[in-house]
């Protein structure tokens, strides 16, 4: 079987068990914790630029 873990702790805890739903899921799951910052600051820096923008204006 072959699991795409993210980290050595979380792939021997998914190995172990066998349960490829479960492995999807957590492997989901730390890609939605490792986007929130990135579309947070991306979101952030559009209104930066959007501010500055609006006052050359």
């Amino acid at each position: 079987m072959s699991v795409n873990a993210q980290c050595a702790m979380c792939r021997a805890a998914i190995e172990s068990e066998g349960n490829v739903a479960k492995a999807e899921a957590i492997n989901d799951g730390i890609v939605y914790l490792m986007a929130i910052p990135y579309i947070l600051v991306g979101a952030i820096g559009y209104a930066v630029y959007r501010m500055y923008k609006n006052k050359k204006a």
